[in-house]
């Protein structure tokens, strides 16, 4: 028997992998970046980095109990609990995180423009949609500094 839940676990790795390559595939294209998925991937990982970095532990449990299994590993990687969360106010410091978790790559990813941060933060809410519950999504939007409530608003009423 344990040799065939072996074998279920191989097949489900290889699903996994599927799901997320065409998951990154329309990302990319939803961002306007053509056929970029590794452009696409850095931006991905580093909105959820910095979400998670300033929404309570316990909310991201919930968020990743949602998620596929291919955004549950691009969140968990490299996580590490911080008593203190950063202190974040206002819209410009939560795309300067963003900005921070993506590091060198910054530059040429996100560019010096704000708007175009806050495009893909819309464009990766839309998406993350499609598996987190609109319930789910409230919880974390009141878990957010005012300024940055409507990043998650904006988009999820539909």
């Amino acid at each position: 028997m344990h040799h065939l839940n072996q074998e279920i676990v191989a097949l489900n790795f290889n699903q996994y992998a599927r799901e997320g390559n065409t998951f990154l595939k329309d990302y990319a294209k939803e961002l306007s970046l053509g056929k970029d998925t590794e452009k696409a991937g850095r931006i991905l990982t580093s909105i959820m980095y910095a979400l998670r970095e300033i929404i309570p532990v316990q909310e991201s449990l919930q968020l990743i109990a949602q998620l596929p299994m291919f955004l549950k590993a691009a969140y968990v990687n490299g996580w590490t609990f911080k008593k203190k969360k950063p202190k974040i106010k206002r819209m410009e410091q939560f795309f300067e995180l963003v900005r921070k978790f993506d590091g060198a790559a910054a530059v040429n990813d996100f560019g010096y423009d704000d708007d175009l941060v806050e495009r893909y933060i819309d464009v990766t809410f839309i998406l993350l949609r499609e598996y987190v519950s609109l319930g789910e999504l409230e919880d974390i939007r009141d878990g957010l500094p005012k300024d940055l409530r409507s990043m998650i608003y904006t988009n999820l009423t539909f």
